[in-house]
């Protein structure tokens, strides 16, 4: 683990995004809160917030971290069939939360994929990318930037 006890703690933010693509029938399920196992968006919000909370636990060398704030936000794109997920992690420390964010939508989309691979086996997760971060002696980035 990199030593992150001389750096300053300033406020870290990150925010990262992902999809999942599926069949329109399984969107519908979703959508209309028919999924068998239940309110599917529900569920794999907590999970994505359970996600940030426990990155320390799953990536060997991040530094486990006080988070201050975690918002998850789905969005739905009924043209093409798929659900984008949204991750934006804060805390005031010496490192960044990157890893918390990008944690947070994996988790959230495996979620939704878990609860709805009995009807839809071919839904494809993708473009799981950080967006932003603000903080540290690095600076801030802004894909696409």
């Amino acid at each position: 683990m990199v030593d992150v006890g001389d750096k300053t703690s300033t406020h870290r933010v990150a925010v990262a995004a992902g999809r999942i693509c599926m069949r329109p029938e399984t969107l519908q399920l979703i959508v209309s809160g028919n999924a068998k196992k239940g309110d599917v968006l529900g569920v794999a919000r907590v999970a994505a917030i359970q996600g940030a909370k426990r990155t320390a636990e799953l990536i060997p060398l991040c530094h486990p971290l006080a988070l201050t704030r975690i918002a998850i936000d789905f969005d739905v794109d009924q043209a093409g069939n798929a659900v984008e997920c949204r991750a934006q992690v804060e805390t005031h420390g010496p490192t960044g939360v990157e890893m918390e964010a990008l944690t947070a939508v994996q988790v959230g989309l495996l979620t939704i994929y878990d609860m709805c691979k009995a009807v839809d086996r071919a839904m494809v997760i993708s473009n799981v990318r950080l967006l932003e971060k603000q903080g540290g002696k690095s600076g801030s980035y802004v894909a696409g930037s």
